[in-house]
């Protein structure tokens, strides 16, 4: 079974301003990307899961809480799953890959914070492995 992993990516700054990039990390999965703009740190954006989807969250604007859980049944999901946090910031140029198997709940944790999300699947795929659960299934 696959796990979620966080590559590092490069922060350069000088007189000029502040360059970040991802050269660890292969794009060549990512079948579309869209993004996730949050005015208001207070919503929750969860629980979704993928059981065969793969995405990538990567912080263009402010900081994320992301929540992982791993799905052990889809149709009658434990209530007691391990919850994996995860923060990113744009301070830092970092990407998170999550396998397929997960379900995600996402909070800004500034105001007018903007994710990035990519996937390995078409829209079409996607809404057809798209998994809703209660916002207060899994709480850390």
């Amino acid at each position: 079974m696959e796990e979620v992993t966080l590559i590092a990516g490069e922060l350069f700054t000088d007189h000029r301003g502040t360059v970040a990039s991802l050269n660890r990390f292969l794009f060549d999965e990512v079948r579309r990307c869209y993004f996730l703009r949050h005015p208001d740190c207070t919503v929750k954006r969860g629980w979704n899961g993928h059981r065969y989807e793969r995405k990538w969250f990567y912080p263009l604007r402010g900081e994320f809480e992301i929540e992982l859980v791993r799905i052990d049944d889809w149709e009658h999901p434990s209530a007691d799953l391990p919850v994996q946090c995860h923060r990113l910031s744009d301070t830092r140029s970092e990407i998170l890959c999550v396998p397929g198997g997960f379900a995600s709940c996402i909070r800004a944790t500034q105001p007018d914070s903007i994710l990035m999300v990519g996937s390995d699947k078409t829209l079409d795929e996607s809404v057809s492995d798209s998994w809703k659960f209660p916002i207060g299934m899994w709480n850390r």
